[in-house]
C-alpha cells in the first residue's frame, strides 16, 4: 500500500489498473484556501489567493511523491484537444493529455465536468480528459482514445461528476447530443419544471461514446459533485468555487 492510498483528501480510483498506473482525485479537504475556495483549491484561474494555490499544489506533490514540475497542468477551454504531457513546456491549451513516460503526472482540472482517466492494459500509457458537456458532444473522448492503439486493450475510470438529477441542460445541448448519436437520447429526461429543458446523465453519455468506440472495461460514475458538498467543490451549486485536481501517472 502506497503512503497517499488512505489519506482523506484524496480519492483513489476503483478499477483494475495494472500496478504501474498510479491515479488520483483531491478532494475539497485539506489545504489552505479559504471561503468560497475552501480549503484544498487547486485551480489558479478562479479568484482564489495565488500563493495559497501554490501552497495547495505542493501539498498534493507532497502527498503523491510526484514534483510539481512533473506534472503537466492545462488551459482548458471546454474544446478536444489531446497533448502529450511534458512540464517543461509549461501550460498548454488543451482539454486531455497524455503521458507514456514514467514519473511525469497528467492533470485536468474540474468542478461538475467529467474527468476522465484511462490506461492501458499492459500499464504503459495513461491520459486524462476534461468531459463536459461541450467536450463531450464534440468529441473530446474519442480525441484521446485515438493515442491508444486498441481501444478493447483500454480501461476507463469516470471521475466525480454532477449527477443526473442536478444536470439541467437546454433543449439546444439535448438536440446537439442526438444529433450525434441517436441513442444519446436514453441519457435525458425531460425537467418537470421547464418543458424545453432536460437533465443530462453525463455518466451514461461517455458510457455510450467509449463502449461505440470499442472500450469494454468501463468504471466509476457513481459520484455527484453538486449533491456531495462535503467532498467535492460543483460550479453549478456555488458560482464562484475551488477545482479538483484529476492526475494520473506512470510509476
Amino acid at each position: 500500500m502506497t503512503h497517499w492510498a488512505i489519506n482523506p483528501h484524496l480519492l483513489i480510483p476503483d478499477w483494475e489498473a495494472p500496478p504501474t498506473v498510479a491515479a488520483v482525485v483531491t478532494l475539497r479537504t485539506g489545504g489552505q484556501s479559504r471561503a468560497p475556495f475552501a480549503t484544498l483549491n487547486l485551480g489558479d484561474h478562479v479568484g482564489d489567493e495565488p500563493r495559497t494555490v501554490r501552497a495547495n499544489r505542493q501539498q498534493l506533490a507532497e502527498w503523491t511523491g510526484l514534483p510539481l514540475s512533473q506534472m503537466q497542468w492545462l488551459t482548458q477551454v471546454h474544446g478536444t484537444e489531446l497533448v502529450k504531457a511534458s512540464p517543461e513546456q509549461g501550460l498548454v491549451e488543451a482539454d486531455a493529455v497524455w503521458s507514456d513516460q514514467p514519473g511525469t503526472g497528467c492533470v485536468v482540472m474540474t468542478a461538475d465536468c467529467l474527468p476522465v482517466f484511462f490506461c492501458s492494459t499492459q500499464g504503459d500509457r495513461v491520459a486524462v480528459a476534461h468531459a463536459g458537456w461541450r467536450g463531450l458532444v464534440n468529441g473530446v473522448l474519442e480525441s484521446t482514445l485515438a493515442i491508444f492503439e486498441d481501444p478493447a486493450q483500454v480501461l476507463v475510470w469516470l471521475g466525480p461528476a454532477i449527477g443526473p438529477m442536478h444536470f439541467e441542460v437546454g433543449d439546444e445541448v439535448y438536440q446537439l447530443f442526438v444529433a450525434a448519436h441517436p441513442d444519446n437520447r436514453h441519457c435525458f429526461r425531460p425537467s418537470p419544471n421547464h418543458p424545453s429543458r432536460w437533465y443530462a446523465d453525463l455518466y451514461q453519455l461517455a458510457r455510450g461514446t467509449l463502449e461505440r468506440c470499442g472500450v469494454r472495461r468501463i468504471s466509476g460514475g457513481d459520484f455527484c459533485t453538486y449533491s456531495d458538498s462535503e467532498r467535492f467543490f460543483s460550479y453549478r451549486r456555488n458560482g464562484q468555487t475551488g477545482r479538483m485536481a484529476s492526475l494520473i501517472w506512470l510509476r
